[in-house]
């Protein structure tokens, strides 16, 4: 059996030729297929634009199934998914489902981790390769919306989408509410006033508060006495959650939890045990932009060159924050740094002392539960409470809100990389050791 460690490597999915708008292949040609194989009953519904069918398959929900079904084990996983699949998709020539991730810049994973994972999920649930398409939109808010509007055309009845920014995810939204298209929000919700969504992420909040939480025990073992905190978050100006996270760790340290693209004012105290924690400043990067972030650090630095603390909403970010440091005579271990998705710089910062660990997200775990979804969706069925477990805000509107499957993310240091993302395959050991000193990486259990 393969598991996720045996597609490392694969790179960022399959991108279809596409032959043109395929206007003619209508949602409701596919559903007809799909309900005469799977002997089910079906029920047409039209709009102004499309009509959609609504199947349901004799196979079944997998019984027992939750977030906590899903493993390391990918092909084992699908498989107890793999005859209700195989309903959905039997006698299907045409997409089913199309998966749009959003960039290659905002971070690694997109590339290294979602897409491959996402096509081995489908492929181990029974998928063929014209059923689905994982895509990534390089960062072009046409070229997502281009290419949520092509598969909807070509036949998709789900899409699953990480959108860029919320107006583009808006855009998608609309358009896939007027073809009766289910929508997936993977890892970034959307929050349209209509259509039928689904959020599938890890716990958003819980990130941040995991990310506050280790920030405070970094500021206690290195022995920073009256911590000076430069805090950096994420693109507030585009992704819900980089609000999520900032509210999260904010509320951790400072009591305090911004809404929208505010931030914390200078000379904010933090709360309890942090009461000797003095916001000197922080600032947002639009877009998760690395190369802003450094600007924005660099100058922050400068100007107030006490900054003993950092807050740093992911690793790639936090890259740009250790390299200043570094030129800036800064000693490892001397600045607490933080950060998140345990990319392989931000874990070897975290070995040689300069970061003090991550928010580990097990990337698999939100691919199976995305095909998951998009497969019980695609049968007609009812996303089981067990796996749709709460609801998500949107952190700007607390009015609106939309049901969440969310997972949950671990916070490591040194001493967890070679029993968690090393054990898991999710960075190997043998990356880690090109990257650090091997006295370093045999330290820490990775035999250099």
């Amino acid at each position: 059996m393969r598991t996720q460690s045996d597609i490392r490597g694969q790179g960022s999915g399959r991108r279809r030729r596409r032959v043109g708008r395929l206007g003619g292949v209508s949602l409701v040609a596919v559903a007809a297929i799909t309900a005469a194989a799977c002997g089910s009953a079906s029920t047409a519904t039209s709009s102004s634009s499309s009509s959609t069918t609504t199947t349901s398959c004799h196979a079944g929900v997998p019984s027992g199934l939750s977030i906590s079904s899903y493993s390391t084990d990918i092909a084992s996983v699908m498989g107890t998914l793999k005859p209700l699949a195989q309903c959905v998709t039997r006698g299907v020539n045409h997409l089913l489902v199309g998966a749009i991730m959003p960039d290659t810049t905002s971070s690694a994973r997109w590339v290294d981790f979602d897409a491959p994972y996402l096509t081995d999920a489908f492929a181990d649930a029974g998928y063929s390769q014209v059923q689905f398409n994982v895509q990534n939109a390089e960062g072009s808010d046409p070229t997502q919306i281009d290419d949520a509007v092509a598969d909807i055309n070509e036949g998709a009845k789900v899409l699953i989408v990480t959108p860029l920014d919320g107006p583009t995810g808006l855009t998608i939204a609309a358009d896939a509410a007027a073809h009766g298209v289910k929508l997936i929000d993977y890892d970034r919700a959307i929050f349209p006033s209509s259509g039928k969504t689904y959020y599938d992420s890890f716990n958003n909040f819980v990130v941040g508060q995991d990310i506050g939480k280790g920030f405070m025990n970094c500021v206690t073992s290195e022995g920073v006495t009256n911590p000076q905190v430069f805090i950096m978050d994420g693109g507030k100006d585009t992704d819900p959650n980089a609000i999520s996270f900032a509210q999260g760790y904010d509320s951790v340290v400072f009591g305090q939890k911004p809404s929208g693209t505010n931030v914390l004012s200078p000379g904010t105290k933090g709360t309890g045990s942090a009461s000797n924690y003095t916001v000197v400043e922080d600032e947002y990067s639009p877009g998760w932009s690395t190369s802003d972030a450094e600007t924005i650090f660099q100058q922050a630095f400068t100007a107030h060159p006490n900054i003993n603390a950092v807050i740093t909403a992911n690793d790639e970010m936090n890259a740009e924050v250790v390299t200043d440091l570094h030129n800036d005579g800064v000693k490892a271990g001397t600045v607490p740094t933080t950060g998140q998705d345990a990319t392989p710089q931000g874990l070897a910062n975290i070995l040689e002392g300069w970061q003090c660990g991550t928010v580990y997200k097990p990337v698999y775990l939100e691919a199976e539960n995305a095909v998951t979804m998009a497969t019980i969706l695609l049968a007609g069925d009812t996303i089981p409470p067990a796996l749709l477990n709460s609801t998500t805000t949107d952190p700007s509107n607390s009015a609106i809100q939309e049901p969440a499957s969310l997972l949950t993310p671990e916070w490591i240091t040194a001493s967890d990389i070679a029993s968690t993302v090393v054990k898991d395959g999710f960075v190997s050991a043998s990356t880690l050791c090109g990257m650090v000193p091997k006295a370093t990486g045999d330290k820490y259990g990775l035999n250099c």
